[in-house]
């Protein structure tokens, strides 16, 4: 898979299409855990909630993917219960984490690949994983994304990488 160079587009939040392509975002990140959860240990496995949150910031730039980042766990927490309050600080740490990276990243290399979106995904999963082990104190429960999450990343990274790409084009 090449590289494709990639026009950013950097929104404030001033402007009223930040918040109009942030809520697409959200809608995603609330519709993708719902349908990964029909399968057995599927959020915690596919990591759907991180998903829009990467496309979203690559794209768009830090502060969509920041919107979409926070919100996307909190409204998923209040409708559905998922992900359960206990987990939101270190869920909402990690897309935080993501948002910023993912926003960087487009920024500084203004193309899109597969390496750097590993990167990016090893980024936030190490340093999140880091931060979660300071505030759960239970580094098994932190590393749990890397025990379970695998398949999650390669869809971020694989699956992102396609849809930052066809959005490119559009």
């Amino acid at each position: 898979m090449e590289a494709t160079t990639i026009k950013l587009y950097s929104l404030n939040y001033s402007n009223v299409k930040t918040y109009l392509a942030a809520s697409l975002f959200v809608i995603g990140n609330m519709a993708l855990p719902q349908l990964c959860h029909l399968v057995p240990q599927g959020g915690i496995t596919l990591l759907p909630i991180y998903f829009f949150t990467l496309i979203g910031a690559y794209k768009y730039g830090w502060k969509v993917g920041l919107l979409t980042g926070i919100l996307s766990p909190l409204l998923n927490s209040m409708l559905f219960g998922m992900p359960l309050p206990a987990a939101l600080p270190a869920i909402l740490f990690k897309s935080a984490l993501l948002a910023t990276a993912a926003g960087f990243a487009a920024g500084y290399y203004k193309r899109i690949s597969v390496p750097i979106l590993i990167m990016v995904v090893l980024f936030y999963q190490i340093a999140g994983t880091l931060i979660e082990w300071l505030m759960v104190r239970d580094f098994y429960s932190a590393i749990q994304d890397f025990r379970m999450g695998v398949p999650g990343m390669l869809m971020q990274i694989f699956g992102g990488f396609l849809l930052i790409k066809y959005l490119i084009r559009k």
